[in-house]
């Protein structure tokens, strides 16, 4: 069971019936098994722990049963990282109908995704974006409040921003979701996920992270000395961004990062665009 926390939502539930539910399970196991997918080493892995197959494989999941993602749509990976999300997507998305563009600021994770994924699949397709981050692309070109990802308008059905909100101050949050406003399609999701630190969460004493107070009212760090290596905001200072950029909050399931009973770790933010937007 996930918790779920109060908005109000539409009619969207992206509830998969028995049959759906079961073909599902049997991709996501399969995915899991298969040595035969790309994988990189280990060493080179710059971007979260864990299993790297495994966990894409249950982010597959979280996609299609959190934000009803199907393999028709056009998926937009911002934060691609090394292709975690990716290579799952590869067993998912239609090859004739689907299709996927990943960008991340980190030159070597989009190196390795063009010289192992692509050539097996020329519908998945990853660019470099020079965007500064202090962790993670210092030098980089372009400030991130200043974002604009090389897409047409409403291009894309589902935009995936994984363990991407978690590295970023609240201005660069509400850039990204103008920008994931402008490239999605009328009706099309956002899968989003963060830390929201809600009242009691910083007192739970096997919460990981162990968040405290930030320099700016309603954030918090996971470590002091590294801001951007985990941050934490206010739910209300999160779910504002969105709808300031247009965007209709659907869903927000609870992580269990704060040691609660929930199937994935980080908070989950699912917000669509409007139809007649």
């Amino acid at each position: 069971m996930n918790a779920q926390v109060g908005s109000k939502v539409s009619a969207y539930r992206p509830l998969l019936s028995p049959a759906e539910e079961a073909r599902l399970s049997v991709t996501v196991e399969g995915i899991t098994r298969n040595r035969f997918l790309p994988a990189p080493p280990p060493e080179n892995v710059f971007v979260g722990d864990g299993d790297y197959r495994a966990i894409g494989a249950e982010y597959l999941g979280h996609f299609v049963r959190l934000g009803g993602l199907k393999p028709t749509d056009r998926v937009l990976d911002i934060g691609c990282g090394i292709g975690r999300m990716a290579v799952p997507l590869t067993q998912y998305l239609d090859g004739q109908a689907g299709c996927y563009e990943g960008v991340d600021p980190v030159r070597e994770g989009i190196e390795w995704c063009v010289q192992n994924i692509t050539p097996a699949y020329p519908h998945f397709r990853f660019c470099q974006i020079d965007l500064a981050h202090e962790l993670y692309n210092p030098g980089g070109s372009l400030a991130g409040h200043e974002v604009v990802l090389p897409f047409s308008d409403a291009n894309f059905d589902f935009v995936a921003m994984v363990s991407v909100a978690t590295h970023l101050p609240v201005s660069e949050i509400a850039a990204y979701a103008r920008e994931v406003m402008r490239l999605m399609a009328p009706g099309g999701r956002l899968f989003m996920t963060a830390f929201l630190v809600l009242d009691g969460d910083v007192d739970r004493a096997n919460a990981r992270p162990r968040f405290t107070a930030g320099k700016e009212e309603g954030t918090w760090y996971g470590d002091p000395d590294a801001p951007l290596a985990a941050i934490g905001f206010d739910r209300h200072l999160v779910e504002q961004a969105v709808r300031e950029a247009g965007l209709n909050i659907e869903r927000v399931s609870l992580g269990h990062w704060r040691n609660i009973d929930s199937t994935h770790y980080q908070d989950v933010v699912i917000a669509t665009k409007p139809e007649a937007a």
